[in-house]
């Protein structure tokens, strides 16, 4: 055997052994399903996202606007998520994703026949984000926390971090392939494809062979008496309070860039509906790989540093790509932008999940929605507003100086209580 062969050999299987730590979650055939139907349908969800953020400021011409949809669309996670978290702990999460998912697919339907018979107005918008909105209250926690019934606690961190990378390689790929129908072809197109896609994630969720969950044991508590002790739960638990309120900053300042990014394509980078196509997909690339980073990591060990290094570093970028007027070094800008707030966001969630009890997780993973999806349509809104009195990119650097401050004052990493506390007894 010549000398250097065990060094080859082991260099070999250096790549294997990360792909598999990678791509362990897939051994699981559920979440196979789910990421396959998911993707597809992610991608069309992109695809509306922009498509919708163009057309309201196609109609308005106001950064007012485009925060006011925003908040339409996001507001219902805040109020009703903690609902939405307790029928995840209470019913089937599968069933409910199925709900969910075709309310979804019908809104998506109905936006696109109103921009195809030329009909669509701003507050037939506003009105079908808000219903979204509602949708997603159910959806979304009940999405978070059906991952561990599909991949177990083992694998959960990977699974998150797949799930995340599944999301942010549609966001690459959707806007761009937005950004070249919305100057051929317009935006109803868009939507409509949209609502095609989610055909592939209802399926992929009627194939899944799920075991049964385990009966009730004791009396049904009253809703408001559940939602009270995922409350307090998280009130009480320094770490999760800690995790919570550092999501809440980020997202509220944080969302500033991506509301306003219509607004830095066509004004501030002169770009047109092409150029903001490539800007969300510079954004969403960025955010793949932060995604990626957290699925090659073994276990949770560490992750508090990654936590406040990723949240420093959102902040920082973000006011980097405020100054910038030059299109290509904005879009390059976008990439730490979108690493570090989606690496920052699911390290958070993993934290949480791994913090928190079974019985307690959909009301948890509720709380996660409010302050990461129901925060950002106030930060939003008030970004939309300073943006008419201040232009785009003094907003948003004035917001990643926000973030920068908080994460530096609240995300330091330092002593903290056992990530794996005793569960609980959760009221029936």
């Amino acid at each position: 055997m010549p000398p250097d062969s065990t060094f080859n050999e082991n260099a070999a299987a250096a790549p294997a052994g990360r792909m598999a730590t990678l791509t362990r979650s897939f051994k699981h055939r559920n979440f196979r399903l789910f990421f396959s139907g998911q993707f597809v349908s992610l991608i069309g969800t992109w695809m509306q996202n922009v498509a919708e953020a163009w057309l309201v400021y196609r109609l308005t011409g106001s950064s007012a606007a485009l925060g006011l949809v925003r908040f339409a669309g996001l507001a219902p996670v805040f109020l009703f998520a903690l609902i939405g978290g307790d029928w995840a702990d209470r019913g089937s999460r599968r069933a409910i994703l199925v709900g969910t998912q075709s309310s979804a697919m019908i809104l998506a339907f109905t936006l696109a026949a109103l921009c195809l018979t030329n009909t669509v107005q701003v507050w037939h918008v506003v009105v079908l984000a808000t219903l979204l909105g509602l949708v997603s209250a159910m959806d979304v926690p009940t999405r978070q926390s059906f991952i561990v019934e599909m991949v177990g606690k083992e694998d959960l961190a990977n699974a998150i971090g797949l799930n995340s990378s599944m999301f942010h390689l549609a966001r690459v790929i959707g806007p761009s392939v937005a950004g070249a129908l919305l100057a051929a072809v317009g935006e109803g197109w868009c939507f409509t494809i949209n609502g095609v896609s989610f055909l592939a994630v209802i399926a992929s969720l009627l194939l899944m062979r799920l075991p049964a969950r385990a009966p009730e044991t004791k009396a049904r508590a009253p809703m408001a008496k559940r939602i009270k002790e995922g409350l307090n739960y998280a009130w009480n638990n320094h770490d999760m309070r800690n995790v919570l309120g550092l999501i809440a900053m980020g997202s509220f300042f944080g969302s500033s860039y991506m509301v306003l990014m219509p607004v830095f394509a066509q004004n501030v980078l002169h770009s047109g509906a092409k150029g903001f196509g490539i800007l969300m997909a510079a954004a969403g690339a960025g955010s793949l790989a932060g995604a990626l980073t957290l699925s090659m990591r073994r276990d949770v060990t560490g992750l508090w540093k990654v936590r406040f290094i990723a949240s420093v570093g959102f902040g920082i970028s973000l006011l980097l790509f405020a100054l910038s007027h030059s299109f290509w070094l904005s879009a390059a800008l976008l990439l730490p932008v979108g690493f570090a707030m989606i690496l920052f966001m699911a390290v958070s969630n993993t934290l949480l999940q791994t913090i928190c009890p079974d019985a307690l997780r959909g009301r948890v993973m509720a709380l996660y929605s409010m302050m990461f999806m129901g925060m950002a349509p106030f930060g939003a809104l008030l970004a939309g507003l300073m943006a008419e009195f201040l232009g785009a990119g003094h907003t948003v650097a004035i917001c990643g100086g926000a973030c920068l401050l908080g994460s530096l004052l609240a995300g330091r990493p330092g002593r903290r209580g056992p990530l794996a506390q005793a569960e609980p007894q959760a009221e029936g």
